[in-house]
């Protein structure tokens, strides 16, 4: 209806909206053939490219209606919407689908995980493409009412629109460097408001579960920690938010959603499933938690899941180095920084504290004396302390293993240890002869990195705050300690933040080719380099009003909010090459520059404004989404001042570039 309403008349507005699901119908049989399922990623696509959908429908439909308001029959209007419209809409809508490749094969996690925009997008926009060029006209042939006299379906309102934009775009061509200095501004101020938007790698989901990893001290038993756990379902238990609780002791939950990582199996370590009943009641646990969380003779981490990869703590500091000491030390200056950073919660260190280790140290050449070796020594140690089997007891149905091991008292108290009878080739000889017991505090995990030793300080954040700002804000002074590290350390970046720059580093590294081939199609196209370059840089009109209303919203820009970008590239540009061909067109049936700047601009406004409202309707429902929300407000303010910096600023650009040699002649 509001198609139909924009266009004054029912009958084209169902023609256009019949595009739709025309085109998903094509769509979904792609699917089905290429095994791609409907989830949040591919409903997603299909969404994006929801927007896009009528947009080559529309411009279709629209050259017919001109044609048609002119005199001309419906045939010989669907004739000059194929010749006029078809081959540049196509340069149009293939730069939409490549401006998408790098998501699509990009080798990251990320890549993985949302690849299926590319393809779902692709096939969306390809099928919308046959379905304006070939249905669409033989629709409107079909449909579309035969005005009796040229202009009939001009009324006097769409008139007076125009002589008021033919007014502005005269004003435009006698004002053209003017209105390029304020639109080379704008972009400036767009490029530097950047700073002000938050940055965001994945929104937190809209689940009501809640993870809590609950760590105790390495090499603590099952049954201390199942202690724990019980001390700690005895306070969650009782609570009314709580629907479902699960305890998985020694090992992490199953990988019930898919950018959820499971924790690695320790006896030291349990997981808490938690399902609240809504997400105020998971806000409300969530808090309970953290509350009672030092209470807890362990390490609680609670999270929320992402709905994207992330890492486990969303803030992490690598220090790797040849000595451990030393990275030990430089570990306590990050985690020092992170505490008394606003906005961090549960800093820790995933060493860990020391712990007491037992270990004996065989004296070489008392065990050679005795005619033993270290490998047999182990092996009768092994025995006495967690035992060996050494045969079977059969009963009538059952059957038990025969283990022999040493005396408690001997198992439990490292000090006897050097009574424990070793055989050798000499016979049976005490231990305390072979060597002597050392008792000292080490890690009892040492991570290691690429062969070196490597340690992390990480933290969670508070809600509402962003991982990339506290990485922001602490950057001065980890770069300080960096500075005053011994040759051969050195400190990485790594949780969120990392992620985020290896997504965006695997989209970059595939940008070059992907403006090759846009160069390319351009080219076929426009046939002139210059042309070319105007389109290109037309792509950066919708960072203007992407910017503004990222800021006016205060949503946060990550990589939901970089794939609008691109699509609004693509969108800007297709505008662009449609205007730029039919100035080209009217350049070459002998109109003026000027009268085939202010003729072409006017010709296209409707189509232009058309499609931009119908895009912006589409993506109102979207811009409520946690996580196509910051994508939506990039298109819906993209889009908003995109359509009127095309309709104004590029024919400035295209004059001032495309100036002729003479003095311009008077407006025809």
């Amino acid at each position: 209806p509001i198609i139909a309403n924009f266009q004054k008349g029912s009958k084209s507005g169902m023609v256009v909206a019949f595009s739709v699901p025309l085109t998903l119908s094509f769509v979904a049989l792609y699917m089905k053939i290429s095994g791609i399922g409907l989830e949040r990623i591919s409903l997603g696509a299909l969404i994006l490219s929801l927007g896009l959908l009528v947009d080559d429908a529309i411009i279709s439909i629209e050259a017919m209606i001109v044609q048609l308001s002119n005199g001309a029959s419906r045939e010989d209007a669907a004739s000059y919407a194929w010749s006029h419209t078809a081959f540049p809409m196509l340069t149009g809508t293939l730069i939409t689908i490549i401006s998408f490749l790098p998501v699509g094969i990009a080798k990251s996690t990320t890549g993985e995980y949302a690849g299926e925009i590319f393809w779902v997008s692709a096939a969306a926009l390809l099928c919308s493409w046959v379905v304006a060029v070939l249905f669409i006209p033989l629709l409107g042939v079909w449909f579309l009412p035969q005005p009796k006299h040229a202009l009939e379906n001009t009324p006097s309102l769409e008139t007076k629109s125009i002589l008021a934009l033919r007014k502005v775009l005269e004003w435009v061509v006698v004002k053209r460097k003017t209105v390029c200095a304020i639109t080379i501004a704008l972009l400036i101020m767009a490029v530097l408001g950047t700073n002000l938007v938050n940055q965001q790698f994945f929104p937190v989901s809209d689940r009501p579960e809640l993870i809590v990893d609950v760590a105790l001290p390495a090499g603590s038993s099952l049954s201390k920690t199942n202690k724990v756990v019980s001390n700690i379902e005895s306070r969650i238990l009782p609570l009314p938010s709580v629907v479902h609780i699960e305890t998985h002791i020694g090992d992490g939950a199953p990988r019930f959603y898919l950018p959820y990582i499971p924790a690695s199996p320790s006896t030291s370590h349990a997981t808490l499933l938690l399902v609240a009943k809504d997400l105020t009641a998971r806000e409300e646990l969530f808090k309970t938690i953290k509350e009672f969380a030092n209470d807890i003779p362990a390490s609680l981490h609670v999270q929320r899941l992402s709905l994207g990869p992330t890492a486990d703590f969303p803030v992490q500091y690598r220090i790797i180095g040849p000595n451990v000491d030393e990275i030990i030390n430089t570990s306590h200056e990050i985690r020092d920084i992170l505490k008394n950073t606003q906005g961090t919660s549960d800093v820790q260190i995933d060493w860990g504290n020391r712990t007491l280790s037992e270990s004996f140290n065989l004296d070489s050449e008392k065990v050679v004396h005795f005619g033993s070796n270290r490998i047999a020594i182990a092996q009768q140690m092994q025995a006495f302390l967690s035992g060996e089997v050494v045969g079977t007891i059969f009963n009538a149905d059952t059957h038990r293993s025969l283990v022999v091991r040493a005396e408690d008292k001997f198992r439990h108290n490292p000090q006897l240890w050097a009574l424990l009878p070793i055989q050798t080739q000499m016979g049976n000889v005490f231990l305390g002869q072979l060597g002597a017991l050392e008792i000292k505090q080490v890690f009892p995990v040492i991570w290691r990195r690429n062969g070196e030793p490597c340690i992390t300080v990480q933290s969670d954040v508070m809600p509402g705050v962003e991982a990339l700002e506290i990485v922001e804000h602490i950057k001065p002074e980890i770069d300080n300690i960096q500075k005053h590290l011994p040759y051969g350390y050195r400190i990485e970046v790594g949780g969120d933040a990392e992620l985020s720059q290896t997504a965006n580093d695997a989209i970059f590294a595939l940008l070059p080719p992907t403006v090759g081939i846009m160069l390319l199609i351009l080219m076929l196209q426009l046939q002139k380099f210059s042309r070319v370059l105007l389109v290109l840089c037309s792509s950066f009109l919708g960072l203007i009003g992407a910017v503004l209303g990222l800021l006016v919203f205060n949503a946060p820009f990550g990589f939901v909010a970089l794939l609008g970008l691109i699509a609004l590239a693509g969108m800007i540009m297709r505008n662009t090459i449609l205007l730029v061909d039919q100035i080209e067109y009217n350049k070459h049936n002998g109109s003026t520059l000027n009268a085939s700047v202010i003729d072409a601009t006017i010709l296209r406004a409707r189509p232009v404004i058309l499609t931009a409202l119908a895009s912006v309707f589409a993506f109102i429902p979207l811009a409520f989404n946690i996580f196509w929300g910051p994508m939506a407000i990039v298109m819906i303010g993209g889009l908003s001042v995109a359509t009127f910096l095309t309709l104004l600023s590029l024919p400035a650009f295209y004059l001032v570039i495309f100036r002729e040699k003479k003095k311009d002649k008077a407006v025809q």
